[in-house]
């Protein structure tokens, strides 16, 4: 009982007193109430807290001091491991892959581009990531399609598997590479079979394809000087093309926005009749054509996992608590986890895996 009240106590006293820290804030900011009465609230009912308080904490040495430990534990264990992801995600950050290194290579990438589809898992929503290039200097060949798969989990309960990916372009057309961003809800379940997963991410991608046809052949027919009464702007123009900025803008588009034509009626074809005689049919696109017999070809090829086994230590000249967080604590729990291989049920044969260290 004692153990009890004095951490359900000390819980409690702490929530009334952060209240009235924001009700005073509140009241200054907001309310705008007199200052002296803004003053005298959090005095009066302060003080009362701070007696519970001390009443409380009276109780530690008679046992309540054990819940106290196991709590300072936790914490400290859940700190050492946001801080030693924050400082990886950040290194991923400052050592991506500029494109102009990606142009250099060409469309080739500087190697041997096989039939296949290629995931390649991290945690970058924009850029391409620093894995990458270990990558292509470990491995003889590169897929002749690559995808860049990001998992984000969005504040809501369950997202649609039509709106499940969000697919940007990487490089020029004839490199093949995509930026994917898989979305989940706090509900959806991760442990999905794989096949079910690349087959929802193939049509996808298709869908993506034939989508970026149809507003490049709108945006080229807006530019024309006959045709300037038409207002048709893509909403996606930003997919195209993988530039520079924080990729964030995309997590923020509301689930269910895109219908895209799919509702009664509302087809590829009928959208085409909105275009004049002059431009040319989405499905009729010889350079589209291309790509979707491309991106089947390999898909038949099958499917390569590629993920990256990172390894975070502290740099040299840093202080002896980051190192002894970051190469011991850190490096324990990291080892200790489960990996993402483990929440795809992806056959060990279809899984290659790089090793990179982070100096943080």
């Amino acid at each position: 009982m004692k153990l009890s009240f004095s951490i359900a106590g000390i819980a409690e006293v702490g929530v009334m007193m952060v209240s009235t820290t924001l009700v005073t804030v509140v009241m200054l900011l907001i309310w705008q109430t007199n200052l002296f009465l803004a003053i005298l609230f959090p005095l009066i009912f302060g003080t009362i807290e701070l007696i519970y308080m001390s009443a409380v904490l009276s109780k530690i040495f008679e046992g309540g001091w054990l819940p106290l430990v196991f709590a300072s534990w936790f914490l400290c264990v859940m700190y050492i491991w946001n801080y030693g992801s924050v400082l990886k995600y950040q290194s991923e950050v400052k050592q991506k892959i500029s494109m102009d290194f990606m142009h250099e290579l060409g469309s080739s990438l500087g190697t041997v581009r096989v039939p296949g589809i290629g995931l390649l898992y991290n945690e970058l929503v924009q850029g391409i990531p620093s894995i990458f290039a270990q990558f292509l200097l470990d491995l003889p060949a590169i897929h002749s399609v690559i995808v860049f798969v990001c998992i984000k989990y969005v504040p809501v309960p369950v997202v649609p598997q039509e709106e499940r990916f969000l697919f940007r372009r990487v490089g020029p057309k004839d490199y093949h590479m995509f930026r994917c961003v898989a979305r989940y809800g706090y509900k959806d379940v991760r442990k999905e079979d794989h096949h079910a997963f690349e087959q929802l991410l193939v049509d996808s991608l298709e869908k993506f394809l034939r989508k970026e046809a149809l507003d490049v052949a709108l945006e080229i027919n807006l530019n024309q000087p006959d045709l300037d009464s038409i207002s048709v702007r893509s909403r996606d123009e930003s997919e195209i093309q993988d530039g520079d900025g924080d990729g964030m803008d995309e997590l923020k588009i509301p689930l269910m926005r895109d219908q895209r034509m799919e509702t009664s009626g509302a087809s590829t074809s009928e959208a085409s009749l909105t275009l004049p005689a002059s431009v040319m049919p989405v499905d009729e696109d010889p350079s589209l054509e291309y790509e979707l017999s491309a991106l089947r070809e390999a898909t038949e090829s099958g499917f390569t996992y590629l993920l990256g086994h990172g390894d975070v230590r502290a740099k040299k000249n840093s202080w002896f608590i980051k190192k002894l967080s970051i190469n011991y604590f850190y490096a324990f729990m990291r080892k200790n986890c489960r990996g993402g291989a483990a929440t795809m049920r992806v056959p060990h044969m279809n899984i290659i895996q790089v090793g990179m260290t982070y100096m943080v």
